[in-house]
């Protein structure tokens, strides 16, 4: 027997149980949301852990047939659940998530920050609300909260997957333009002519790339442990995708920030753990060291001592109460609308 997780809607994931001897995948959990699980060592027992779509969250022990034998309490305080709207949009059906301030009324256009990563391997659109808590959070500053996974993203089929070879960039920055003008047409309430991007790792390279390669639609952009140059990354992920850079020597300078610093026009927040052991420090070196060249005003927070993510609970409340108040400072606050142009 062998056990999988899979779905046939991206913003979802079930367990399923497949005999080798054939037959139907039988499925395991069937509560929409989230699911994974992790085997004895005797595959008597596993544990199923999830986080559904109405909030609810948990980790339970199963008998290998599915069958509950018990569940593994949490005492954490419970966070209250982001107000979360799943679409779909756009020509290529992508999947999509808007989170508006709790204190979002009508008659009133909210500058919009798109939350990205739009790499492989990662989704940023999911049925799962606990997922979006921080999101949330940004978005009661005075946001509308957007994200669009487009080509490149697991879970929509090999060509879906694959549109991204010799070229990370081109195709998934055009698909994250598109979804958002989609969006932005059905939900007037998005001013799309206030946009920011924000991203981590590949998101923060994507965020980067936004800034410089399509000011006209994104005004202000934060790039957190950004990756700049692909010949810096990590060669196991990078070549399965770019291939050998002697042989795509065109893939890989459009996919690099430093083909494109002399181009930002718009705000630029860089922030980078000068201990990352994922993407090097060196990145955002190198993509500061190129803005600097260029004559270009940028803004760079190193975080002294940390690596590729933030544990420091105080540390990450300053951080994300920085890039906020960057936001308000570029974006600006909600705007009334007068009634005879609510339409």
């Amino acid at each position: 027997m062998v056990y999988v997780t899979a779905s046939t809607d991206p913003t979802q994931q079930h367990v399923y149980s497949i005999s080798l001897a054939g037959g139907e995948p039988m499925k395991l959990t069937a509560d929409p949301g989230n699911h994974a699980f992790s085997f004895g060592s005797q595959a008597a027992v596993f544990l199923h852990s999830y986080s559904l779509a109405d909030g609810r969250t948990g980790t339970r022990v199963c008998r290998a047939d599915g069958r509950p034998v018990g569940e593994l309490k949490s005492v954490a305080e419970e966070p209250p659940l982001p107000k979360l709207e799943l679409l779909t949009v756009g020509r290529r059906a992508f999947r999509a998530a808007i989170i508006r301030p709790r204190s979002w009324a009508a008659g009133a256009r909210y500058p919009v920050i798109v939350h990205v990563y739009g790499g492989p391997h990662a989704l940023t659109v999911n049925s799962s609300p606990r997922s979006s808590v921080l999101q949330q959070w940004l978005a009661d500053q005075g946001f509308i909260i957007v994200s669009l996974d487009g080509r490149g993203t697991p879970r929509r089929g090999r060509e879906w997957e694959r549109a991204i070879k010799n070229n990370l960039i081109d195709i998934p920055l055009q698909d994250q333009v598109d979804g958002l003008q989609a969006l932005g047409e059905k939900h007037r309430e998005m001013d799309l002519g206030r946009v920011g991007i924000t991203g981590w790792s590949f998101g923060g390279y994507f965020s980067a790339m936004a800034a410089m390669r399509r000011p006209d639609i994104y005004k202000a952009a934060v790039a957190g442990a950004p990756v700049c140059d692909f010949r810096d990354y990590d060669t196991h992920y990078t070549e399965r995708y770019m291939g050998l850079p002697d042989e795509n020597q065109s893939g890989y300078k459009a996919a690099n920030v430093v083909t494109y610093c002399k181009d930002l026009s718009v705000p630029l927040l860089i922030i980078h753990g000068t201990a990352d052991d994922n993407v090097y420090f060196l990145h955002s070196l190198k993509m500061t060291e190129a803005l600097f060249r260029a004559g270009k005003k940028f803004e760079f927070l190193p975080l002294a001592g940390f690596t590729h993510m933030v544990p420091d609970p105080a540390v990450t409340v300053r951080l994300n109460s920085r890039i906020a108040a960057f936001f308000k400072e570029h974006l600006g606050e909600p705007r009334a609308v007068p009634e005879k142009e609510r339409k």
